[in-house]
Formats: C-alpha cells, sequence, structure tokens
C-alpha cells in the first residue's frame, strides 16, 4: 500500500510539474571563460550570456532579450576597446548568423564555400573581430530566446516591439541598460547589423543619439536592405537589379563570351553603367517607349544577364527578381539558383512557373546552423532552457511606416563627425543587392559633403559573403580597418 501511494504521489507530482508553463527568467546571467587563436595570437576572453529586460516608461519589465557578450581578457581601460554591438534582420530573425559564421570566437564546422557537413558543430574562428574589439549579440523580441513578458489578465501588446520605429526605440533603451550594467560609456562603439538589421542601426544611430545620448564611432551594414529602394517605382528598383543579374549570370557561366572570358569585376562596371544611364530611364518612358526602343534595350540586358530577349520582353523590361532565379537555367539544367545567395542551386517540382518553389540557399544555411548554436550555446556557453531558439520568430504585422531612418542615419553623421560607415555586399546577393547598397550610400548623403566618411566593400558570395572562406577572412579585416579609421586617435570632433 506504501509502494502503491508512493507511485500516486509521484504520478500526480510529474502531472503537476508537465503542466507548468515554459518561461524564460527575465534577468540572468551565465559566465563562462575561454581561450583562442585570432591571427595567430593567443587570447583569452570571457563569454557573457543571458537574459536582461526591457523596461517600460514605468519602470517595469515588458520583455526580456537574450544576448552573448563577448570580452577580451587583460585589455586595460575600457576607454581604449571598442565595443561592437552585433544585430541581424528578418526582421524576426535572431542574432545566429553572424555570431557563430562571421564575427564572432567561434564558427559553424561548414566546407569552404559554405555548405552543410556532417558532423555538425563549431570551431575557433582564427579571424574574429575579438582580438581588436568586444562583441555583444543581441536578439530582438521573439528571436533567439528572447520573449516579452505578459501580464496577468493583459495581452501583449505588439505595437511595442513589431514596426520599424518601435523596435529602434525599445532597443535602443535596452542598450542603455546594458551599456550601463558593463560599464562601457567610455568605449568607442559601433552598431553592425545585417539585411533589415542594416535599417534597424541606421535607425539606432540618431535614436541613441538624441534619446539616449550615445555616440557612436562607426555604423556597419552588412548586405542592407533598404526599405526606400524597396518601394520605389521599377525605374529604379527594377533598374537597379541588373548588375546583380550579371554577377548571378557571370558565375553560372550563362554570359556571352565576350563577357564571360572576363573577370567579374571588370565586367560589373560596363553593366552598373548601363543601368544607371540606359535602362532606368528607360523602364521610366514606360509606354511611351517605341517598340523598337524596348527591343534594342532587351537586347542589351539580354547581354548582361544571360536571359533571352524574349522573356525580357514579356516582363516589358522590368524583370522581377524571383523570375530570374527560376529563368536562367531554365534551359540548361533546369535547375532554379538561390535568393540570398545565387551560388546555390535548387530543383523544383516542375521547370514551369515564375519563381522557385523554395530557397536553395536558406535550407542549406538552417541545415548547418540550427544544429550548431543549441549545441554551442547549451554546451559551450552553459544556458540551458526549455524555449525553443527561434531562428525565425514571428513579428508580423510589421509596422514599416514612417520610415526614415536612411536620413537618420545622415543627421547622426552630420551631427557626430566621428561617425564613419561601412557597407558590406555579396555580388551574389539577389534579395539586397549589392548594387542597392551602393544606391543607398549614394542617397544617404546627396551632398557629398559625407562621402568620404562611407566605404563600401564587395565579395564574391551572397547574403552572408563570410560563409564563404576566402571572404569570411576578408570581411573580418576589412572590419578591423574601418575600426581602427574610426578610432580618433586624440582628434577633437569637430569640422574645419
Amino acid at each position: 500500500m506504501k509502494n502503491r501511494l508512493t507511485i500516486v504521489i509521484f504520478f500526480f507530482g510529474c502531472m503537476l510539474v508537465s503542466a507548468q508553463d515554459i518561461h524564460i527568467p527575465a534577468d540572468t546571467t551565465v559566465i563562462t571563460n575561454h581561450n583562442t587563436t585570432i591571427k595567430g595570437q593567443k587570447i583569452s576572453y570571457t563569454a557573457t550570456t543571458g537574459t536582461q529586460p526591457v523596461w517600460d516608461k514605468d519602470g517595469k519589465a515588458i520583455a526580456t532579450l537574450y544576448y552573448t557578450y563577448y570580452k577580451r581578457n587583460n585589455t586595460g581601460s575600457p576607454a581604449n576597446r571598442p565595443l561592437v554591438i552585433s544585430f541581424n534582420g528578418g526582421p524576426g530573425s535572431a542574432s545566429v548568423w553572424m555570431h557563430v559564421a562571421y564575427t564572432g570566437p567561434k564558427v559553424l564546422k561548414i566546407d569552404d564555400e559554405g555548405y552543410p557537413q556532417q558532423p555538425y558543430g563549431v570551431k575557433d574562428n582564427e579571424h574574429s573581430i575579438l582580438d581588436v574589439a568586444d562583441i555583444v549579440y543581441v536578439n530582438p523580441v521573439n528571436t533567439g530566446y528572447s520573449r516579452p513578458i505578459k501580464k496577468e489578465g493583459e495581452d501583449i501588446k505588439k505595437e511595442t516591439f513589431f514596426g520599424i520605429n518601435a523596435d529602434i526605440k525599445y532597443l535602443a533603451g535596452w542598450l542603455n541598460t546594458f551599456v550601463n550594467r558593463h560599464s562601457r560609456w567610455l568605449s568607442p562603439k559601433f552598431l553592425i547589423g545585417e539585411s533589415y538589421g542594416g535599417t534597424r542601426v541606421s535607425g539606432l544611430a540618431l535614436e541613441l543619439q538624441e534619446r539616449q545620448w550615445m555616440y557612436l564611432n562607426g555604423v556597419i551594414m552588412v548586405s542592407p536592405a533598404d526599405y526606400k529602394y524597396f518601394e520605389s517605382d521599377p525605374a529604379i528598383s527594377s533598374a537597379l537589379n541588373l548588375p546583380y543579374f550579371t554577377a548571378a549570370a557571370w558565375y553560372h557561366k550563362m554570359l556571352p563570351q565576350a563577357l564571360q572570358q572576363k573577370d567579374l569585376l571588370d565586367i560589373l562596371p560596363e553593366s552598373e553603367a548601363y543601368a544607371l544611364d540606359m535602362l532606368m530611364p528607360a523602364i521610366a518612358k514606360g509606354g511611351s517607349l517605341s517598340i523598337q526602343e524596348k527591343e534594342k534595350v532587351a537586347e542589351k540586358m539580354s547581354y548582361y544577364s544571360g536571359l533571352s530577349t524574349k522573356s525580357i520582353m514579356a516582363n516589358n523590361l522590368d524583370v522581377p527578381t524571383q523570375f530570374f532565379w527560376k529563368e536562367l537555367l531554365r534551359d540548361r539544367s533546369g535547375q532554379t539558383i538561390g535568393r540570398l545567395d545565387s551560388r546555390y542551386l535548387g530543383l523544383d517540382k516542375k521547370t514551369a512557373g515564375v519563381g522557385p518553389d523554395y530557397s536553395a540557399e536558406l535550407t542549406s544555411w538552417l541545415h548547418s546552423f540550427t544544429p550548431a548554436i543549441n549545441y554551442y550555446i547549451r554546451e559551450h556557453l552553459n544556458f540551458k532552457t526549455d524555449i525553443k531558439y527561434n531562428m525565425f520568430g514571428s513579428v508580423r504585422p510589421w509596422d514599416n511606416r514612417n520610415n526614415n531612418t536612411r536620413d537618420d542615419l545622415r543627421q547622426a553623421m552630420a551631427e557626430n563627425p566621428y561617425l564613419n560607415v561601412l557597407f558590406q555586399s555579396g555580388y551574389y546577393d539577389g534579395a539586397t543587392t549589392y548594387f542597392n547598397a551602393k544606391y543607398t550610400m549614394w542617397q544617404l548623403d546627396q551632398s557629398g559633403s559625407l562621402q568620404d566618411r562611407m566605404f563600401f566593400k564587395g565579395y564574391r558570395s551572397g547574403h552572408m559573403m563570410y560563409l564563404r572562406k576566402e571572404d569570411l577572412k576578408s570581411a573580418n579585416d576589412d572590419l578591423r580597418e574601418f575600426i581602427e579609421k574610426s578610432s580618433p586617435k586624440g582628434k577633437s570632433a569637430k569640422y574645419e
């Protein structure tokens, strides 16, 4: 009878435990110590990971953000040690991508071109920028382990988190708390954002400056998504895609021999010039363009894109990128090419259609990133929870209204003579193209007075250029150079 009672008590106890809601504590810290070698130099560092609250105006916790903070040991005064604050995009994407594939002390176990390999896992990143700067990776609400905190009897106010301006506002407040807690007010500070993260850090630059009184030394935009460009008329948005078409077609050997035999960087300036000087005005003319003029433009587009003149004419010169991903190899192999990285190939159910069934590159990346980040956080950083790590979280509907982030970044630069900007893009990125990034840089400062503080770097890969071994090295070296160049070295923040 006693044994039976024990079993019953145990059974109901298990039911009670299993009935509890899964939640993540709002304020936690786990600290681990590590050693690695970067650029041939042995360094030790501390990894601090956990959750930190987002406060409302009344000082109450309304969300908790999961972060990982790497700090190199024995570096002296924080006034001489840069801090890089890292965001990915989406919106709705975790910070996993740059964390374990680009700037952090560990990177994925993948092949030299970025494709998945088993066994999964991570390895030392000999190119990490941790030798020259400390880094914090931030996961916005509903990404990674970050979650809103629901008050009893109340619904979560999505408008507090899910929109361009809401996102910028609460993240700026969170960063103020982080800088306070970790005593980093004296440090030179840099924001780095990938994809939608480019929009985010552009707005954060001014928000931090004017609402938190926190001034930056640099903003780095990796494959930035510029919504002003996406929302523009086809004369701009469509014409600017042509140089990307050229790059992707060159990679797959689909260009005419006259172009194919040249190096990529020798032919892109030609395509760029044609896109700006001829294609953009032609698309702008729309129906007023004669058939003869339209055919002449279509023939030149075919020359620079690898598409047939017929398919270009059928699209009235305005060729959608998703059609390009489906069409480029349709008659050769029937394969599709990737959206975020057009080096990747996909297999659709049918060769017919106007767009791919799926994103070949994204499925490949999730294949290697998901097991690696879950393993790394639990086994290396010792942070353990039953909450699911959201590679992509639910943030819809997302409020895109009142997007002034491009102007906000220009204003922040004007107000702060220390502030420099770096753009990094892959030539084979078909979602946020490299020429789009150049266009954003030009439009950010139409006066030209800030151009000497903006820099562009291109790479022979896609959206996440750092997945390619050669570009992992060069892109991190470019970050080092930018951080060094953006260090004031005793120079006063003033215009001469």
